[in-house]
Order: C-alpha cells, then sequence, then structure tokens
C-alpha cells in the first residue's frame, strides 16, 4: 500500500471516528481534549461539530494554520507527559472526550509512547466520555469499541470509559 493510500485511510478513519465519538458523547458537559494540535485539521473539525463544551488542545509548541489556531486560553502548552497530570489536577475525571493523533512515522516509537501516556490519559476521563486515537493505546479501565462505518482497522482506535 502507498503511502498516499495510508495517509488517505488515516484521514477518512480520522474523521469517521472523531464525528462517531462526538455524537455519542453529545449529552455529556465535560471538556474535550485534543492531544497534537499540528495543523489543526482535526481541532478545526470538532471547533466546526462540538456544540456547549469547552475544547482545550495540548501542544508542546504551535505550528497550526491561523484558522485552527486555539485562543491562549484554550492552549496548553508543554510536554503532554507533564501537562496531563496538570490536567487531572485542574480538570479530575471530566473529559467527555480526548483525541489523540500524537505519533510519527515510526510504529515503534509510536506503540512505546502510547504505552508511557495511556496511563496519563485513562484517568481524565469522564464516566461514558471517549477516547479516540491514531495508535493503540493501553488501558486498564477502559473498553476498546467497534470502529464506525467508513474506517479503516488499525488506522484509528476508539475506547469508552
Amino acid at each position: 500500500m502507498s503511502r498516499l493510500d495510508l495517509f488517505i485511510d488515516r484521514m477518512v478513519s480520522q474523521r469517521a471516528c472523531l464525528d462517531h465519538a462526538i455524537a455519542e458523547t453529545a449529552g455529556l458537559t465535560g471538556p474535550v481534549f485534543e492531544l497534537g494540535l499540528g495543523n489543526g485539521r482535526t481541532y478545526h473539525h470538532m471547533l466546526e461539530r462540538i456544540e456547549g463544551r469547552d475544547i482545550y488542545v495540548f501542544e508542546r509548541a504551535v505550528a497550526s494554520h491561523p484558522d485552527s489556531t486555539p485562543s491562549e486560553d484554550a492552549l496548553i502548552l508543554g510536554d503532554v507527559t507533564e501537562t496531563l497530570p496538570e490536567a487531572f489536577e485542574r480538570f479530575g475525571p471530566s473529559a467527555s472526550l480526548v483525541h489523540a493523533d500524537l505519533g510519527g512515522h515510526n510504529r515503534e516509537k509510536n506503540d512505546i509512547f502510547a504505552r508511557k501516556v495511556s496511563p496519563l490519559i485513562e484517568p481524565l476521563l469522564a464516566e461514558g466520555g471517549i477516547m479516540v486515537s491514531s495508535d493503540r493505546m493501553y488501558f486498564q479501565s477502559l473498553t476498546e469499541l467497534a470502529l464506525p462505518k467508513n474506517a479503516v482497522e488499525g488506522r484509528c482506535f476508539i475506547y469508552r470509559r
């Protein structure tokens, strides 16, 4: 499979999973966390589709498109291994939706990082909250869900508390 095909599968899956998670958590009131801003495409997508919930973005350094850059009060800057525990102190287990696209092009490194951040993400989710990730995560108390229609196996993962 070409790198272009892999990218398209990832984008189609990401949109399908995010739309599914947004619909599934529409009745929850807790904040939404975007882990990794990048160019800001998924953040912008969530802004367009989520109503009534604050969206906070966790990022090391902002390099997003101007239309996809969060306001300063919605931005949590720093390494997620430090900012996620701080977020738990601030928000507790209240996140209705967490989306993470933190990995790079090296699957082995992505897996090591996923194992490191999974226990930092898990306590942030509210009861009924959903986690969408571009990488397999390693949770103790979350259940992996089936992917929605149009999502490609292995390109996105969904978990629920």
